[in-house]
C-alpha cells in the first residue's frame, strides 16, 4: 500500500509543480546546460527556478515527517542540523557506498577476466581464437538478460536483495568457469556473471543516487565507475602472475565481501517511501544522515514527490516515448550508445592482442592499462560535484575523440583510457540514476542499461572483424563517434549537479 499524505501537505506540492511547469519560458533547455548553483540562485532568474524545491510544507515542529514520529531535536531544545546549514553524519553514507561498490569491483573483475586468461584458456582448454572471442563476448548475453529484469527486481525485491541475488549468480558463475573441463561450460560461467553485471550495473549506481546528499551525489556516484576500473586494473595485473583458475579467486572475494557487507547498511530511503514502509523510511533516511540531523524537510520533500507520483497510471513500456519523459529517456539511450561507440569494450576485451599486434608485450600493455585506470578516474570523481557533469563529458568525448584519432595512427591508446576514465565512463551511468522519475526508473533504467550492453557485444563481437578490414580505420570509426557525441553533449545533455533527484524531475517535467 503506497504511503499517503494529507491533504494539506499534498496540494500545495501539486500546485508549485503546475506553476512551475506552466511558467517557464522556452530557454529552459538552455538553463539546464549551465551549472544548476548558478541558474537556480541567479538574481535574473525567475523566482520560481531561484531556489525552488519541490516540497510540501515542512512537518510541525517537534516531528520527523510523519505523525507520531518522535520528536527532534529542535523539539527537545537543540538546534538541529536542518537543509544546508550542515551535513549531518556521513560515516553510514560512505559506508553503504563502500559496500554497494563491491558490485562494480565484481563488474569490473568479470570484464577485465578475459584479456589475461586467453593465453592460459586457449592453452588448456583447446580453444580456438573464434570459440574464444565467444567466451568473451558472451559476457554481454547475460548482462542483457539480467538489464532486462533489472529495474523489475530492485523494485519487488529492493535495492539490497537485488545485489544479494546477483552476487550469489556471480559466485555460481566464477565456479564454473573454475572447473570447466571444456567450451560449454566456459560460456556458461560466463552467462552467469554476465547476468550479474547486467544486474549490477543497474542496481548499484541507482543505489547510490538514492542515498547520497546532492552536494556529494556525483563524486559517491563515480565510485562506481572507480570500482569498476579497479577490478579491470586488479584482472589485468594479477593475471600475469596467476593462473586463469586461480584469478577466478579476484572474481569471487567482491561478491563475498557484498553478500555479508549488506547486513550492516541500511536499504534505499526512497525505496522503502516508494512501497510504503513510512517507520522503515525514516529510520533509513536518519541513519544515513546521521542521529542529530533533522530529516523532516527531506523527508518531506521525498514523500512529497513519491505521492504525487503515485497518483499517476501504472508505468508501461510505451509510457516512455511520452512527451514528459522522452527528453530524459532520449538522453539516457543516447549517452549510452556513445559510450559503447567509442570502443571500450572492444578495447577491454582484447586489450592483450591489441598490444601485440602493435608490436608491444601483452603483458606489460594491460598491466599499464590497470594502472592508468585507477588515478584518472579518481580525478574525476573529485571533479564531479565541482565541475558538473556535462563538462566531464565534454572533456572526456574531446580526449577520446583525440585518443581513438592517434591509436588510428599508431596503435598506444594509453591517452584514450584516461580520457574515458574521466567522464565517458563514470557519467552516462550517473546520468541514468538521477534523471528518470522512481516510477518510471525500473522500466527506463533496465532499457537504458540493456542498450549499453547490447552495445558492448556489438563492438565486442565485431571488433576482430573490423580489426581484420582496417586496424587503423577501426580507430578512425570510434574517433568520429566520440566526435559526434561532443556535439550531443553540448546540445541535449541536462547539467544535474547540486539539485536533489526531485528538484531534477521537477525541471524535467517542466522542460518536457
Amino acid at each position: 500500500m503506497a504511503a499517503t499524505l494529507p491533504s494539506s501537505a499534498a496540494a500545495p506540492a501539486l500546485l508549485l509543480r503546475r506553476h512551475t511547469a506552466a511558467s517557464l519560458s522556452s530557454r529552459c533547455r538552455q538553463r539546464w546546460q549551465r551549472p544548476a548553483a548558478r541558474r537556480r540562485d541567479d538574481p535574473g532568474a525567475p523566482l520560481e527556478i531561484r531556489g525552488a524545491r519541490w516540497l510540501p510544507p515542512p512537518a510541525p515542529t517537534g516531528c520527523s515527517g510523519a505523525s507520531g514520529a518522535t520528536p527532534t531535536a529542535e523539539a527537545a531544545g537543540e538546534a538541529p542540523y536542518r537543509g544546508s546549514e550542515a551535513q549531518g553524519s556521513l560515516w553510514m553514507v560512505l559506508l553503504a557506498t563502500a559496500v554497494v561498490v563491491c558490485g562494480s569491483f565484481e563488474f569490473g573483475t568479470c570484464v577485465g577476466y578475459s584479456a589475461p586468461a586467453q593465453a592460459g584458456i586457449v592453452s588448456d582448454i583447446g580453444l580456438s581464437n573464434s570459440e574464444f572471442g565467444v567466451f568473451a563476448s558472451v559476457l554481454t548475453i547475460g548482462a542483457m538478460i539480467g538489464a532486462l529484469t533489472s529495474g523489475r527486481l530492485a523494485d519487488v525485491l529492493g535495492r539490497k536483495m537485488t545485489m544479494r541475488f546477483a552476487a550469489v549468480v556471480g559466485i555460481f558463475g566464477w565456479i564454473t568457469i573454475y572447473f570447466a573441463k571444456d567450451a560449454m561450460m566456459l560460456y556458461a560461467g560466463r552467462v552467469l556473471l554476465g547476468y550479474c553485471t547486467g544486474v549490477l550495473s543497474y542496481v548499484v549506481p541507482v543505489f547510490i543516487s538514492e542515498i547520497a546528499p546532492k552536494d556529494i551525489r556525483g563524486g559517491l556516484a563515480t565510485s562506481n565507475q572507480l570500482f569498476i576500473c579497479s577490478g579491470c586494473s586488479a584482472a589485468y595485473i594479477i593475471g600475469a602472475l596467476l593462473s586463469w583458475r586461480s584469478l577466478v579467486v579476484v572474481g569471487l572475494v567482491p561478491c563475498a565481501v557484498l553478500l555479508v557487507g549488506l547486513f550492516f547498511i541500511p536499504e534505499s530511503p526512497r525505496w522503502l517511501a516508494n512501497i510504503g514502509r513510512e517507520k522503515a523510511f525514516h529510520a533509513s533516511l536518519q541513519k544515513f544522515r546521521g542521529k542529530d540531523y533533522d530529516i523532516s524537510e527531506e523527508a518531506a520533500e521525498i514523500k512529497g514527490y513519491i505521492e504525487s507520483n503515485h497518483r499517476l497510471p501504472k508505468a508501461r513500456i510505451q509510457d516512455l516515448f511520452q512527451r514528459k519523459n522522452i527528453y530524459a529517456v532520449t538522453v539516457g539511450v543516447s549517452l549510452m550508445i556513445f559510450q559503447q561507440l567509442g570502443g571500450i569494450n572492444a578495447l577491454g576485451f582484447y586489450t592483450s592482442y591489441i598490444f601485440s599486434s602493435a608490436g608491444f608485450s601483452g603483458t606489460l600493455g594491460t598491466t599499464l592499462i590497470g594502472i592508468i585506470q585507477i588515478p584518472v578516474t579518481l580525478v574525476g570523481a573529485l571533479l564531479m560535484d565541482r565541475s558538473g557533469r556535462r563538462a566531464l563529458l565534454l572533456v572526456s568525448s574531446s580526449g577520446t575523440f583525440l585518443g581513438c584519432f592517434l591509436t588510428g595512427l599508431s596503435f598506444y591508446f594509453k591517452i584514450y583510457y584516461g580520457a574515458y576514465s574521466v567522464g565517458m565512463g563514470p557519467v552516462p551511468w550517473i546520468i541514468m540514476s538521477e534523471i528518470f522519475s522512481i516510477n518510471m526508473k525500473a522500466i527506463a533504467g533496465s532499457l537504458v542499461t540493456l542498450v549499453s550492453w547490447i552495445g558492448s557485444f556489438a563492438i565486442s563481437y565485431s571488433f576482430n572483424f573490423l580489426m581484420d578490414w582496417n586496424p587503423a580505420g577501426t580507430f578512425f570509426l570510434f574517433s568520429a563517434a566520440s566526435l559526434v557525441t561532443i556535439l550531443f553533449v553540448a546540445k541535449l545533455v541536462p547539467e544535474t549537479k547540486g539539485r536533489t533527484l526531485e528538484e531534477i524531475q521537477a525541471l524535467l517535467q517542466a522542460s518536457a
